[in-house]
This record gives C-alpha cells, sequence and structure tokens, in this order.
C-alpha cells in the first residue's frame, strides 16, 4: 500500500466576531442548535413551557449557547449573553435597538433553582442537572457527537461512529480494513523537503469496532521525526480495553511500539504532540529505507487486541 502524502494542517479554533450588526443578523438567522430539543420532562414546571421552549428561552439567539449571568436585553425585552453583547456592538440584532446595560434580572433568579434534561437526551442521555452544572455535563456527556477523525484536511462533521464510519468512506475515501493485524508501506520522494506532512487515514474493523492508523511526519524540536499511532473511534473507557504494537525495520534492524489506542475525543494533533506512539527520526527512517536518503520506503506493520 503506498497511501498518498498531503500537508497537515493546524486546525486553530478562534471566536466569532461580527463586523457589523447585519452579520449578526444573518447569523441568527442561519444558525441552529446541534440537536434538537424536543423532549419534555414533567419535573419541570414553568407554566405551560415544555423542556424544548425552556432551552430555547436560555439560549442566546446568536451564539446558540446557554445564558449565564449576566444576561443582558434590550428595552424591548429580547435577551443576549454577555460575550454577544461585545459582539454585535450593543446593539440588539433582533430589534436593532441600543443594548445599553439593563440585565434581566428575572431571568438570572429562574435558572438559579432550574434542573434541566442534558440537551443530548434525544440520542440516549437520561440525566438531568442543576442549570450551573448543565455546560460542564453536556461538556463531557457521553452521548455528545464524536469529530471526524481524519486528519488530513480541517473536517467540521461530527456525528455517532456509525455516521462517521460511513462519512471517512464515503467523503474522505480512506482505506477501510478488516482484521486486527496491518501491514503497510509509506512512500514519500523527497523526504528532505518535507517538514509536515500527513499520509492517508486506514481505518481497521476490529472485533467489531473501529481504529484509525495515523502515519505523519513533523518536527519535534529541531528533529524531522515519523509517527505512527492508533486511535479508537469510541470513549476513552472502551479504548482501554484494547492494547495495539507497531513496529518498523530494516537492514536488520527493527523498532517497536505497544500502547493503548487513544479515543478520537482526542484529536489526532493532540495525541501526536503527546508523543505517544511509535517516533523515528527521519535519517533512522531513511536508513531503514535503504534508498540513500532519496526516498521513504517504510513498511509499519502491527497488530491489535483485547485486554482479557
Amino acid at each position: 500500500m503506498s497511501p498518498g502524502g498531503g500537508f497537515g494542517q493546524q486546525i486553530t479554533e478562534s471566536c466569532i466576531t461580527f463586523v457589523d450588526l447585519n452579520a449578526a443578523i444573518s447569523n441568527l438567522e442561519l444558525r441552529s442548535p446541534p440537536f434538537k430539543k424536543t423532549a419534555s420532562n414533567p419535573s419541570i414546571n414553568l407554566g405551560t413551557s415544555s423542556t424544548n421552549d425552556v432551552h430555547e428561552l436560555l439560549e442566546c439567539p446568536v451564539c446558540m449557547n446557554l445564558m449565564y449571568p449576566p444576561i443582558y436585553q434590550c428595552p424591548n425585552g429580547h435577551t443576549l449573553c454577555s460575550s454577544c453583547k461585545t459582539r454585535v456592538h450593543n446593539c440588539c440584532p433582533t430589534c436593532r435597538q441600543e443594548l445599553g446595560n439593563i440585565r434581566c434580572l428575572a431571568l438570572e433568579k429562574v435558572v438559579e433553582s432550574l434542573e434541566l434534561p442534558c440537551r443530548y437526551q434525544i440520542v440516549g442521555c437520561h440525566e438531568i442537572f442543576p442549570y450551573y452544572s448543565m455546560h460542564k455535563h453536556e461538556k463531557n456527556c457521553k452521548h455528545r457527537p464524536f469529530n471526524c477523525p481524519y486528519a488530513g484536511a480541517e473536517c467540521s462533521v461530527t456525528g455517532d461512529i456509525p455516521f462517521l464510519v460511513m462519512h471517512l468512506k464515503d467523503d474522505h475515501k480512506v482505506d477501510m480494513h478488516d482484521g486486527c493485524t496491518f501491514n503497510h508501506r509509506y512512500v514519500k520522494s523527497n523526504p528532505q523537503d518535507i517538514e509536515n506532512a500527513t499520509w492517508m487515514l486506514t481505518v481497521f474493523n476490529c472485533f467489531g469496532r473501529q481504529f484509525c492508523l495515523h502515519f505523519e511526519a513533523f518536527q519535534l524540536g529541531m528533529a524531522p521525526v515519523y509517527m505512527a499511532f492508533l486511535r479508537f473511534m469510541g470513549d476513552e473507557d472502551e479504548a482501554k480495553q484494547f492494547s495495539y504494537s507497531v513496529e518498523v525495520g530494516g537492514n536488520g534492524r527493527k523498532l517497536i511500539w505497544q500502547g493503548i489506542p487513544r479515543s478520537i475525543r482526542d484529536n489526532h494533533r493532540k495525541v501526536r504532540d503527546s508523543q505517544d506512539g511509535l517516533i523515528i527520526q527521519r535519517s533512522l527512517a531513511l536508513f531503514f529505507s535503504g534508498s540513500n536518503k532519496e526516498e521513504l520506503k517504510l513498511k509499519v506493520a502491527g497488530r491489535i487486541w483485547k485486554e482479557i
């Protein structure tokens, strides 16, 4: 197998900055929550409001996140979170009135005693938390969607594991393999000119679960290195049930790494930067290739097993 190489892209997170009020209004019209909240809970009693109504009442109309004090309102009663108040230049994105510094004390008082189901209730979470604890829970809820594990380019797709497997196959055209052993060959011409590169992801179906094999080049300090590591398509507690080994070698020499696959909850860059995998310096990789440093031809073999 000779996967094609491509330069890795660092994925950075940035806050939304609205250039003007019209941009904010456009954002308000187009954005929607990641999960539609339709389930109701009889323990929540706010007049005739359903759980869905409560969530909508407490969501900032711009960023769609739940609002925490201080919550601001315009003279017409439209509410906004404190972060978005500055982003829309102190103008209400709903009616364009000046926001000023009017606090919505009634809504702030309501959230002090409010209990709500997790926003991921629709996909299986049945927990109920005080409002102020909800954000922490939802950030780590095991039912929250997974991010696409593809490393070759930025991808914002999220979903459950079956959906992401089909997404990787259909949209990213990754290699899909059945079995718990692998023996791949990674090739790259002019390796001296490459500082950061990512080879095509490979997904393995093993023990009824999926694993992602990564291989990439990057700078470790001043040293150019290659790294191979495995990620598990599931949560960390499940990943700890498995182990894997990976080895490279040539000219009568061999390097072997054994470890636990990392959950795809940790993005590939975090795993790479933690050095949790087999790392080989470029000079040694080229020595293994036996190509006089003109071409990388590195064989990476390994296996996956389930701990008893």
